[in-house]
């Protein structure tokens, strides 16, 4: 049996123009000889009624007697209506289609509520549905948590349930749906000549994920990565082929492959001063963030100081009453952004990093830090100088022609 799962965001299934092209979708699949699995997101967006943010609108004025456990049980909500509603418009249209829950569809999870993860799949129910004829209509973002009921998995959780069916199912690919034609190289709102990547590795994919891209989930790409499952990004609104995302190298002498943004950050500075046991100090600095919840990013540990970024919003929770209470002298440094350049070509090559500096000097765009991993450099701007930043170091690398950023 040829199992194909096709994953529709909740713009797909929001309004009727939506559900047309994902009913298209499916029926072509259908006519290539697959046997479709659709897993589903919750309608729209906030504040329409069925987005996830909305539904936890009912109860963001108890915040304080707010539960975990019944946090879920709301936010699934969501894409149990999406998987009914889809299933009976599939049946209208003459496709024989059966809504399952996450549990029903046989995806156990472990972790904590909100965040999270599938710890096993079962295939028989979705399998046995198949074999009928049928076409499952699997509500993502969700599973059974054992004893326990549901648990939700965390933002962008439909794309890790369609992997992990994919990968408990042995499907030949995971199709992921959204509004856009693909992965693209830029942010076309910053760059507008931003095009859509043919392919794309998984290594790449992954980086672009973890530094704030919002194509796909990052579990989502580990968990493909890590059971060797095909993704292809695609748009439910046209027939454009996609980007394929693949677990190998793709392409002769790429260089760079894609540009990722992420604004609302502030850049966070620490000195630790005369710390006599600098190490302890810093482990105790450590622990006060981390006991807050916080999630630092583009960490920096020098002799006697420590920098990283937080989100800004995470300033307006509190954390800035914190960083006061430290302590120690610090310095945060609001409106700030953060550029990456990705690109699984840059390992072992010099002078990438003179390229960037260069651009962004270029384009007046001042930088305030930067570090780096093996296939990805981020740097830390003004907010307000992103899309030019962003701008600079597409045109630098080349992304802005056919044939990708050689040079």
């Amino acid at each position: 049996m040829r199992i194909l799962v096709q994953k529709f965001g909740g713009t797909s299934v929001a309004g009727e123009k939506g559900r047309q092209g994902l009913a298209r979708k499916v029926r072509e699949a259908r006519v290539r000889g697959m046997h479709p699995v659709v897993v589903i997101s919750a309608m729209g967006r906030a504040p329409q009624p069925y987005a996830t943010d909305t539904l936890l609108g009912l109860v963001a004025a108890w915040r304080e007697c707010q539960e975990p456990r019944e946090l879920d049980m709301l936010m699934a909500c969501g894409e149990i209506l999406s998987s009914v509603v889809v299933s009976h418009f599939l049946r209208s249209l003459g496709l024989p289609a059966r809504a399952f829950s996450g549990a029903e569809a046989g995806i156990l999870t472990e972790g904590p509520f909100g965040e999270a993860r599938v710890a096993s799949v079962d295939p028989g129910p979705l399998r046995a549905a198949l074999e009928a004829g049928e076409i499952p209509v699997v509500a993502g973002f969700q599973g059974a948590c054992s004893g326990l009921g549901v648990a939700t998995l965390g933002r962008g959780g439909s794309d890790t349930t369609a992997v992990a069916l994919g990968a408990g199912l042995g499907a030949e690919a995971v199709e992921i749906y959204t509004d856009v034609e693909g992965v693209m190289t830029a942010d076309p709102r910053q760059v507008p000549e931003a095009r859509v990547l043919p392919d794309i590795t998984l290594l790449e994919m992954g980086e672009m994920a973890n530094e704030g891209s919002r194509v796909l989930h990052p579990r989502a790409v580990a968990m493909a990565e890590a059971h060797r499952v095909p993704l292809v990004v695609r748009s439910t609104f046209s027939e454009a082929p996609g980007t394929r995302i693949l677990d190998r190298p793709v392409g002769v002498g790429e260089l760079v492959t894609g540009i990722v943004t992420v604004g609302g950050l502030c850049r966070v500075c620490i000195d630790l001063g005369e710390a006599e046991d600098l190490a302890a100090e810093r482990s105790r600095v450590f622990e006060s963030l981390a006991g807050a919840g916080l999630s630092l990013d583009l960490i920096n540990v020098l002799a006697r100081r420590l920098y990283f970024l937080l989100k800004e919003e995470d300033l307006r929770s509190g954390a800035d009453d914190l960083l006061q209470n430290l302590g120690h002298p610090g310095e945060v440094r609001r409106h700030c952004a953060k550029v990456s350049v990705v690109g699984q070509g840059m390992r072992g090559v010099p002078g990438v990093m003179f390229r960037i500096h260069r651009a962004l000097q270029s384009g007046g765009v001042e930088l305030i830090h930067s570090t780096d991993s093996h296939i990805t450099i981020s740097c830390v701007v003004p907010e307000d100088h992103l899309a030019r930043a962003a701008c600079a170091l597409h045109r630098e690398f080349g992304l802005h022609q056919a044939e990708g950023g050689a040079t």
